[in-house]
């Protein structure tokens, strides 16, 4: 049935090898150009036998156009449009002409062919075999970088996949924000995106699991960030001497830096973590250490029910959000100073808790003491991930 279906089919059309050997992809090993040229041979013994003129291979392809035949051209011109980019691992995709992928597909159906495949599979993989071998590179499900070919215009784009790099990062001065504004010099994407862009080549792009404010520091264990890297030219990146360029900063330090997947990046800029604080707040009209003791017995365990800030009320949704402190810890230091270290569940905002923010924080430390207490200093001390 193969040999009677191939005498049809080119009978009509004027095949090469690849074209013929593909109406049968799924039937037996080896290359497509492989099973065209068995399948030629057997057809035409016999009509070798029946006293029938043989068909040999065309000229030209009358479906292709021998596009195969320039595969060599074609990793040439990867191998220009890939210098000097760093990648270990690659894939190649095409963009055949919707005419070539209609004319094939007409003839599966004039013939019933079940086994074929499209032409441009097996055009990617003969030149990903090709272009690896010509440069000792393999091709991967999640690859360094993607080469997009148009056969017949001779175009290659390519496309640089991002690296994503996890950390996370204390600030260790108070003034900077996390992210670049007007009138500030420096911020912590900057110095953290300043040391990744040089050592690869690329873009950085700076995503913080949540942000602290201009004036709090972020101590302790650190803030989870992820770091993209768009059209990065160098892959292999030395981690620790990025750390070590960032850390001499004096003012952000970074912790734990580690390659991830994009999916992993996505999950940890999702997660939900709980925050460790320490506040110095401030009570105008006096504290006792009994009452900055019984402020803390009262807010641990409590929920707080906050409307969105009213400092920030442009730039979030106005809604209440209910979070919790999980514990609460207070230590009295002069008549109108106590300090407040608290757990409590992301997206609290900490200076509200404490100053009530004209009654859109309920309860607030200002409620609980019966007086008004503001934040004079803040400290993420830990972010907890568990």
């Amino acid at each position: 049935m193969i040999v009677k279906t191939a005498e049809g089919v080119l009978e009509k059309h004027a095949l090469c090898n690849h074209c013929l050997g593909r109406l049968f992809a799924k039937l037996g090993r080896g290359t497509n150009e492989e099973r065209g040229r068995a399948v030629r041979f057997v057809l035409n013994m016999e009509r070798s036998a029946r006293g029938l003129p043989l068909i040999h291979e065309p000229e030209k392809c009358a479906l292709c156009g021998d596009i195969f035949e320039s595969i060599p051209e074609f990793v040439e011109k990867m191998k220009e449009a890939s210098a000097g980019i760093k990648f270990d691992t690659f894939l190649v995709g095409s963009r055949f002409p919707p005419e070539i992928r209609e004319k094939e597909e007409a003839i599966w159906k004039e013939f019933g062919i079940e086994t074929a495949e499209p032409i441009n599979r097996e055009f990617n993989r003969e030149l990903g075999k090709a272009f690896g071998l010509a440069v000792g590179k393999d091709t991967a499900k999640n690859p360094d970088v993607v080469f997009i070919v148009e056969p017949y215009s001779g175009e290659i784009e390519l496309q640089i996949n991002p690296l994503y790099v996890y950390g996370r990062y204390r600030k260790l001065v108070r003034g900077i924000p996390q992210t670049p504004l007007p009138d500030f010099e420096d911020s912590v994407a900057s110095i953290i995106c300043r040391s990744f862009s040089k050592a690869s080549g690329g873009k950085c792009v700076f995503k913080g699991a949540g942000r602290e404010d201009i004036d709090v520091r972020m101590l302790g264990n650190g803030r989870p960030f992820i770091v993209e890297i768009k059209r990065p030219k160098k892959r292999r990146l030395n981690l620790n001497a990025i750390a070590e360029e960032i850390d001499a900063s004096g003012k952000v330090e970074v912790l734990d830096l580690r390659f991830v997947s994009p999916k992993e990046a996505e999950r940890i800029l999702t997660k939900n973590h709980r925050k460790e604080y320490l506040a110095l707040v401030f009570v105008e009209d006096g504290v006792t250490p009994e009452e900055a003791k019984e402020v803390a017995r009262k807010l641990t365990g409590i929920e707080i029910h906050q409307r969105t800030p009213w400092r920030v009320r442009k730039a979030r949704a106005d809604k209440v959000r209910v979070r919790k402190v999980h514990l609460a810890e207070a230590r009295w230091l002069d008549e109108t100073h106590f300090e407040l270290r608290l757990i409590t569940d992301g997206g609290l905002y900490i200076k509200e808790l404490i100053s009530g923010d004209r009654g859109r924080t309920k309860p607030s430390v200002s409620d609980l003491l019966g007086k008004p207490a503001w934040c004079e200093r803040l400290d993420v001390l830990n972010i907890l991930d568990d």
